[in-house]
């Protein structure tokens, strides 16, 4: 039933997390591999294959960042959170996507999560929520490569927004016989080549003078970081933790989200329980 507060009153006795035990929010990044989710209240961060158990086989819902199989996705966010929500909680949502994955990402991605019953659900493209995560300066050009099992992206932003990007369906899941970490650098500089020699400003010049974050599982391989540094001739540094940098980056917008003041009041107000 819906029931009408004072906003006011409410936010008056409202109280932040983590002391906030009415307050349920979820933090969402979901991998052609690996899903990670952190949800409030929890300390450490979930971190699962990203695969749905219809009888006795796995498969894949979400491959090279494409989400193939809405309905298994939502089977596997019920089994992987479903029990550690309250039972009549409404959470805010912060879902990263990927930077080309467009809308037709999101909207599938937004049915899929529907399972856990969120009252509002917000995207952030995971090269902005890696940013976030190390607290970088987002008033500068930034340039941020996402090496992760299935896909590579490359993203620049300014003043925190997208402003060009390029990704590959490559990644360290690749790496066999037919594949090399060389191959995955090579693609890599030819992204950044690519937004050198179309940008008009100085913006891509200057985020590779400034240097290269790297996040995703492939910053951790120095068979792929070092090439990288060698064929740029720029810094290029792993981000701390840089396979869970971007659920922590959501994680951190959500706190901020979950404050601000065009938001409802998470956990009471109107439409609650």
């Amino acid at each position: 039933m819906t029931t009408s507060h004072d906003p006011r009153r409410l936010a008056g006795r409202h109280r932040s997390w983590p002391w906030c035990r009415h307050c349920t929010g979820i933090a969402l990044d979901l991998g052609s591999a690996r899903t990670r989710a952190w949800t409030s209240g929890r300390r450490t961060i979930l971190d699962v294959p990203t695969v749905t158990f219809p009888g006795g086989g796995a498969t894949y819902p979400i491959q090279r960042g494409t989400i193939v199989d809405t309905p298994g996705t939502s089977r596997m966010l019920d089994r992987l959170l479903g029990h550690r929500l309250p039972r009549f909680g409404r959470p805010l949502l912060i879902l990263t996507t990927p930077v080309l994955g467009g809308v037709a990402f999101r909207a599938q991605a937004r049915t899929a999560v529907e399972v856990l019953r969120p009252r509002t659900v917000l995207t952030v493209p995971t090269a902005r929520a890696v940013a976030v995560a190390v607290d970088a300066d987002l008033t500068r050009p930034l340039l941020v490569v996402d090496i992760g099992a299935h896909l590579t992206e490359v993203t620049l932003l300014a003043d925190g927004d997208v402003v060009d990007a390029r990704h590959t369906a490559l990644g360290t899941g690749d790496l066999d016989g037919h594949t090399s970490p060389a191959l995955i650098a090579d693609a890599i500089v030819a992204m950044v080549t690519g937004m050198l020699e179309q940008d008009r400003t100085p913006e891509t010049l200057d985020a590779l003078q400034r240097g290269v974050l790297l996040a995703g599982g492939g910053a951790l391989r120095p068979d792929i970081t070092y090439r990288l540094v060698g064929r740029l001739h720029a810094p290029a540094r792993p981000v701390p933790a840089p396979h869970t940098a971007a659920v922590r980056g959501a994680a951190q917008l959500l706190r901020t989200a979950h404050g601000h003041p065009s938001l409802p009041v998470v956990g009471v107000g109107a439409g609650s329980e």
